[in-house]
């Protein structure tokens, strides 16, 4: 199991590229596509800027730090487009909430109805998302795919 282009690029469209740090709808310090700290492990702060191939990199270095972690987690084999799809959920949602969500527990046990799982994460401080539901719902084709 591994990430692919397509989650990749899923992510990048969704996060899209900021060069100025700016709070994230959940008020989190956020540069680049989407990065919450940079590879040093320090956290993004206000006034922080970065170029946008520094934050392909570090977007790259990420998304093989949340791959790691989410197969960890994993008692299933996926597919790359399934993997990439739950990659890109956790990758937004955190690791720590992807952990204790429904979506694991019905891929470990291999329950067929799983991908509608993504449908319930459009949620930011209690509010529903449009650009959240738009995200969930290439997650959730790319995970059918």
């Amino acid at each position: 199991m591994q990430i692919n282009s397509a989650g990749i690029e899923l992510i990048r469209h969704y996060e899209g590229f900021r060069a100025r740090a700016y709070k994230c709808p959940a008020g989190v310090w956020t540069i680049g596509y989407g990065s919450t700290f940079y590879a040093n492990g320090k956290k993004v702060r206000e006034g922080d800027t970065i170029t946008e191939q520094d934050a392909l990199a570090l977007l790259k270095l990420v998304v093989n730090d949340f791959s790691a972690q989410v197969k960890k987690l994993l008692r299933v084999e996926l597919k790359d487009n399934q993997f990439s799809a739950v990659v890109s959920l956790a990758y937004n949602i955190g690791v720590g909430n992807f952990k204790s969500s429904t979506l694991l527990k019905k891929l470990n046990a291999k329950d067929s109805s799983a991908a509608e799982e993504f449908t319930k994460w459009v949620k930011a401080n209690g509010k529903v998302l449009p650009g959240l539901v738009a995200r969930r719902h290439a997650e959730r084709l790319l995970f059918i795919s």
